[in-house]
């Protein structure tokens, strides 16, 4: 699972829970998220020319849920009391995310009720040695990767 984060036009930090999320060309390093228009953080990511992704551990099941909860749900900010520092472009990193990508938006096509924003991959950086498991979503439920053979 990925948080997509960015600021709004006011200079407060926002994201959204993203599954579609995909690897697009090596060379330019692209990368793709899909974002519903009725979503909370839509109008700020079509404004802004830049936006991260956050790819979760398997111990981050509750920010993904936060971050595709309604913003106010619990009368919260989906950002109160999360961890969070600007990276080489500026842009909110969560803290403890498995790894972090910062990109240039290059296009934003129409897909439905969605946007396919598109992004070139400008700055990088993984958890050291962590060895952590990614934050797995399937057929309606977190989880995480199984090993060759391990009963599920």
């Amino acid at each position: 699972m990925t948080v997509i984060t960015t600021w709004d036009p006011e200079g407060r930090p926002t994201g959204l829970t993203a599954s579609a999320f995909s690897s697009v060309s090596l060379n330019p390093p692209l990368v793709l998220v899909c974002v519903a228009h009725t979503c909370q953080s839509y109008p700020a990511l079509r404004a802004s020319e830049r936006f991260a992704v956050n790819i979760l551990g398997a111990d981050q099941e509750a920010i993904s849920q936060r971050f595709a909860a309604p913003p106010g749900t619990n009368g919260s900010n989906k950002f109160d009391g999360i961890r969070y520092a600007p990276g080489t472009l500026g842009l909110p990193m969560l803290e403890g995310a498995l790894a972090q990508l910062e990109c240039s938006t290059v296009h934003a096509y129409p897909g439905g009720d969605h946007t396919i924003f598109v992004g070139q991959v400008e700055a990088a950086r993984c958890q050291p040695g962590s060895g952590a498991e990614p934050l797995l979503y399937y057929r309606g439920q977190y989880g995480r990767p199984h090993s060759p053979g391990e009963v599920r």
